[in-house]
């Protein structure tokens, strides 16, 4: 069942980006509200380990050989003298 609120004292700016981001997404005023309510408090992250175990797999996969850290160390410092 869904609920009704009423939002009050949104700052100008806030509204004048919310209006913009409904506009851009194709939606109504409410309906951004909504989604953007959803996109904030409904999001679930893996756990972690979950990301840490599929880095490594992917890690994993590489070739070791292809990767020269001297020189993408020494691509990195170019040019910051």
């Amino acid at each position: 069942m869904a609920t009704t609120v009423t939002l009050k004292g949104i700052p100008d700016d806030v509204y004048e980006r919310l209006k913009a981001s409904a506009s851009a997404n194709h939606r109504s005023l409410n309906s951004e509200v909504i989604a953007c309510i959803e996109a904030t408090l409904m999001t679930r992250r893996a756990p972690v380990e979950d990301q840490l175990a599929a880095i490594r797999a992917i890690r994993a996969r590489l070739p070791e050989a292809v990767f020269d850290h001297e020189a993408i160390d020494g691509f990195k410092r170019q040019g910051r003298s």
